[in-house]
């Protein structure tokens, strides 16, 4: 599986952005997918996760409430829908999919995608 984040930018605070995960490959409908961010000078962190099925999905306590994950299993797209922007959530945002797994949310992500910078001014 290969993936693709787009939907980045430059933006004010207070404002939305909806970041795009694109997968290539078969079987995407069977991986659950996750975003995480990287601010500058600051380690990676996991914003959301969204299982295989749509069904069930997890955020990190900074975003919930502003941020929405959703799929399109037939568009092999996963969505992070961002609104009520900070300056905090400045970051780059990548997305990740793993396949199989009991553990919830996932500890582990098989695959990576490159990330897209999210600027949000204030």
């Amino acid at each position: 599986v290969q993936l693709q984040a787009s939907g980045g930018g430059l933006v004010q605070a207070g404002d939305s952005l909806s970041l795009s995960c694109v997968a290539s490959g078969r079987a995407f409908s069977a991986y659950d997918v996750g975003w995480f961010r990287q601010a500058p000078g600051k380690e990676r962190e996991f914003v959301a996760v969204i299982k295989w099925s749509g069904g069930r999905t997890y955020y990190v306590d900074s975003v919930k409430g502003r941020f929405t994950i959703a799929r399109d299993n037939a568009k092999n797209t996963v969505y992070l829908q961002m609104n009520s922007l900070k300056p905090e959530d400045t970051a780059v945002y990548y997305c990740a999919a793993r396949a199989g797994g009991t553990d919830w949310p996932p500890n582990s992500y098989n695959y990576w995608g490159q990330g897209t910078l999210v600027t949000v001014s204030s």
